[in-house]
Order: C-alpha cells, then sequence, then structure tokens
C-alpha cells in the first residue's frame, strides 16, 4: 500500500506540475481498483501533492523565485502595435480596468481566497489559473495552502469513493 500511496503522490505532484497529466483519472481508477485504500488517505495525499505543486506557480507569480532564462519571453522590435498593446495598451479602458483590479487585489489580497477555494473543490476556474491570481494579488502563503489543502481534500477524496459509492447502488 505504501508504494500505491507514494506513486499516487508523485502522480499528483506531476499532474500540479504538468497541465497534461490527469490525476483526477488517476484517483478513479485507483478508486476502482483497489477498493481497500482508503479513500481520505487518497485525498489527503493528493492534496499535499496538488498543493506542493501549484507552490510553485504561486511563488512564480509572487516574484520570490525567479524562472529560468529559457522560460522567458524574448522581446520583439515591432513598428506597429500588436494587438494586445491596441486593447491593453497604455490609456485603454481594458488598461483602466485592469489596473483597478491590480489595485483592489493588493488592497486586499484575500479577496482570492473564496475563488481560489472553490476552484480547489470544483475545479473551475481552473486551479492553476487561480494559484497564479493568488500569486499575483499577493495572498499569504499560509491562506494559499488552507484552501488549496481544504478544497483538493475535499474533492479528491470525494472522486476516490465515487466508485464505491456508483457500486453500492447497483
Amino acid at each position: 500500500m505504501f508504494g500505491l500511496v507514494g506513486l499516487t503522490f508523485g502522480v499528483a505532484l506531476g499532474s500540479a506540475i504538468l497541465p497534461f497529466i490527469s490525476v483526477e483519472a488517476w484517483v478513479v481508477g485507483l478508486g476502482a481498483r483497489w477498493p481497500g485504500v482508503p479513500f481520505w488517505v487518497v485525498g489527503l495525499v493528493v492534496a499535499v501533492g496538488q498543493v506542493l505543486g501549484k507552490l510553485l506557480y504561486f511563488y512564480a507569480a509572487r516574484g520570490d523565485i525567479q524562472l529560468p532564462k529559457w522560460l522567458h519571453r524574448k522581446k520583439k522590435e515591432r513598428a506597429k502595435p500588436s494587438l494586445a498593446q491596441r486593447w491593453f495598451g497604455e490609456g485603454t479602458r481594458m488598461h483602466r480596468w485592469t489596473d483597478w483590479i491590480h489595485v483592489k487585489c493588493k488592497a486586499h489580497p484575500n479577496w482570492m481566497a473564496g475563488t481560489h477555494a472553490l476552484s480547489a473543490l470544483v475545479g473551475l476556474p481552473p486551479f492553476m489559473a487561480t494559484s497564479v491570481l493568488a500569486g499575483l494579488a499577493g495572498m499569504s502563503t499560509l491562506m494559499f495552502v488552507v484552501t488549496g489543502m481544504v478544497g483538493r481534500f475535499a474533492r479528491f477524496s470525494f472522486l476516490c469513493a465515487s466508485p464505491g459509492l456508483i457500486m453500492a447502488w447497483f
């Protein structure tokens, strides 16, 4: 059982860093194939792996860690403004709107806690996006970890228990 739990932690951590790995499919398959594994253990292990992986995105968005140079965008010289500059450039409505949001988020960084908790539980908005936004908003690390752990624990505990619940109904 310890090997299975360790592998589950690895899948959870990997899926938090690389978005094309589906930990949801892994957890449902685990609950269906090995019903003897306690669902709360799987929920806890996956929650820890997911939150640890998303802390990288959170800290990068806050500016606490520097990304390698190969992950930075190369700046291009352009004569005419890009579409993004025309929509979000200095003086446009979107620029004023994003500035207002940025100021409000910095003034009240824990406003993001409800969105992050909902994302951790339901998956909408995407958990990766809210992890980055929480870092940009300046949410405290403790708030980030607590809301993420509670939501992810509930989500993956339910997903692991769902095959057994469905089989009990039939």
